[in-house]
């Protein structure tokens, strides 16, 4: 058990390792519902479905970051009805999206993730994004640098090692958005790639892809831990009108405003 009140200073690699073995916990409870032949599928008042397996990972994740990190908040998609008046006097909270990427899910692409961020003074400073299906997890703090995982193997994400011929550009798969096309003029040729839930950032901070233009919603969960992940690679995310990064928990409504999210090194 951990009871660090000012984490957001002293969080270690042991610390965020825990944190990937609290993703590890959910993703096995998504699993078990994902390996079920048929699972229902209700929705919220705004829509989005929501399934068993968004609750059981929702239910893991608190529970843990509870009792592994005691006196942190913690705001979750699936328990998101927190007042205003109390959110804005927090400094450091964990922000999740126990499931990000329901509609991915639900037809069975395994393009879904679980995301854990911390976030300190409206800034996304440590991320774990973890990819049951691929079996894959993306991790990073700001002030430790950002790895990937994969079958047990460590390696840092440092974006791409040699710069592509074409800019490769990601997108929504779910979620395409009427301006992208236009905004995606003024790069020439280009390659682009639709993926599924947070793994557009993790992409960009491995160096598989250059660019993640979002002109269209996301929540602030959808977006905290694959942006930490991304900007400890080198990366950044920007809002689109003002260019200024994109910052959390700081007006009473949970919507990002659009956003671009570049690779560690990219240049236009």
């Amino acid at each position: 058990m951990t009871n660090k009140t000012t984490i957001a200073q002293t969080l270690t690699k042991q610390d965020l390792l825990q944190v990937v073995a609290i993703a590890k916990t959910a993703g096995d409870a998504i699993m078990t519902v994902y390996g079920q032949d048929d699972f229902s599928v209700s929705h919220k008042g705004d829509d989005s479905p929501v399934t068993a397996a968004d609750l059981a990972a929702h239910h893991v994740i608190v529970a843990a970051l509870a009792q592994q990190f005691v006196g942190i908040p913690i705001m979750s998609e699936e328990a998101a009805d927190i007042a205003w008046d109390e959110r804005r006097q927090w400094q450091t909270y964990w922000l999740i999206d126990p499931l990000d990427g329901t509609k991915e899910f639900i037809k069975r692409n395994g393009e879904f993730t679980v995301n854990i961020a911390l976030i300190h003074q409206g800034v996304a400073i440590a991320g774990v994004v973890y990819a049951p299906v691929l079996d894959t997890y993306y991790y990073g703090a700001k002030h430790l640098g950002a790895w990937r995982q994969q079958t047990g193997q460590e390696s840092p994400l440092l974006g791409a090692k040699v710069p592509r011929a074409m800019p490769m550009i990601v997108g929504s798969r779910s979620h395409l958005s009427p301006g992208l096309a236009q905004y995606l003029q003024q790069f020439g040729e280009h390659d682009i790639l639709s993926v599924g839930s947070s793994l557009k950032f993790c992409m960009l901070a491995e160096g598989s892809a250059d660019l993640y233009p979002r002109l269209g919603p996301t929540s602030e969960w959808d977006t905290a831990a694959a942006q930490a992940v991304l900007e400890s690679a080198g990366g950044t995310v920007v809002c689109y009108e003002s260019g200024e990064p994109l910052t959390y928990n700081q007006k009473p409504d949970i919507l990002n405003p659009y956003f671009i999210a570049t690779a560690p090194g990219w240049v236009k």
